[in-house]
Order: structure tokens, then sequence, then C-alpha cells
């Protein structure tokens, strides 16, 4: 059926939406390219650029008045490596997360609950795993974490323990 109800908030356009017996579910995909940007900073200064492309399969659940009450977003990056331009050095990595987030309050994002699981991890040969983060974080709509399980180096990195990149930046040949 085709919806004929304003939605709050509005899909983005990628997404295409029908009405459902409940409500309205918007359906959409779309690959991004994320170019090479500062990612982490050594103990030396040198920064650590992270890239790739990232494909995300998204959908949308509004209730019967058109609020968003749920928002899922399947997240599989491809091509992505850490690099530094100094150097040259590069790490492949694989990354895959789902995210889900809640709206206590229909229509209101400021109100969601955010739920990640998933992992993204950084092997080198010869060194073996440098980075890890596999796992569940749930994250309260104040931004405060609620809940983690399993290694979680990146929450680490932007809570602020910079140790956790250390063995990454050796293996780009940077301290």
């Amino acid at each position: 059926q085709q919806v004929t109800q304003s939605l709050t908030p509005p899909p983005p356009s990628f997404y295409t939406c029908q009405a459902a017996g409940d409500g309205t579910v918007c359906h959409g995909s779309r690959m991004l390219t994320v170019d090479p940007h500062p990612d982490f900073v050594c103990g030396d200064g040198e920064v650590i650029y992270d890239q790739g492309i990232v494909r995300q399969v998204a959908t949308r659940y509004y209730d019967t008045d058109g609020n968003l009450t749920r928002r899922v977003v399947h997240e599989l990056w491809s091509e992505a490596q850490k690099s530094n331009p100094l150097t040259g050095a590069t790490a492949p990595y694989s990354q895959a997360f789902n995210i889900t987030a809640v709206l206590a309050v229909p229509g209101d994002f400021s109100s969601a609950t955010e739920t990640v699981t998933g992992q993204a991890n950084i092997t080198i040969p010869g060194m073996g795993a440098v980075l890890l983060n596999a796992g569940r974080t749930v994250t309260a709509p104040d931004g405060s974490l609620d809940f983690r399980a399993g290694p979680q180096d990146f929450l680490d990195f932007s809570l602020g323990n910079t140790d956790v990149v250390n063995e990454l930046c050796a293996a780009l040949g940077a301290n």
C-alpha cells in the first residue's frame, strides 16, 4: 500500500516506504565511499587515516501516527584500511555492524537507545590482532554507555585510552 501520511522524522531519500497493518515500514540501501580521513593519533603525533566502502541496508518502522519507533541499519565495510601517509604502510580490516535505535518517544531521535553488535578487527601478518572490536554496546538517549560486552578497542580509544592503538601505530611505522 502507498503511504498517505507524513512521517516524523521523514526517512532519507534512499528509502522506499509502504503502509503496513500497524503503521509504515521503509527499506533502503546505499553504498558510501569513505574517503581517507584522520582517525587515530599515535603517541609520536603521527595521524592514522581510515577509509573504505560502506554498504548499508536499513529499515525504519513508523507507528500508526507516522512517528518513527525503530531504525535498524546493517553496515558492511569493504576495501577498508587504516593507513599512515608518512610511511605508506596500510592495514586492511573487516568491519560489520548491526545498529538498532529504539525510540522511547515515537518520532523523537533524542529519546533513542542504540544497540550496536558486530565486529571490526585489524590483523597484521606476523603480529596478529592489533585492534579488536567485537560484541555489543548499548548507549542511552543521553549518550552514556549502559552496557558493553566483548573487546571494544574503538570505544576504549574514544573514552581516552590511547594505549589501545599502540600496536596498530607500530605496525604502520608510527610510535
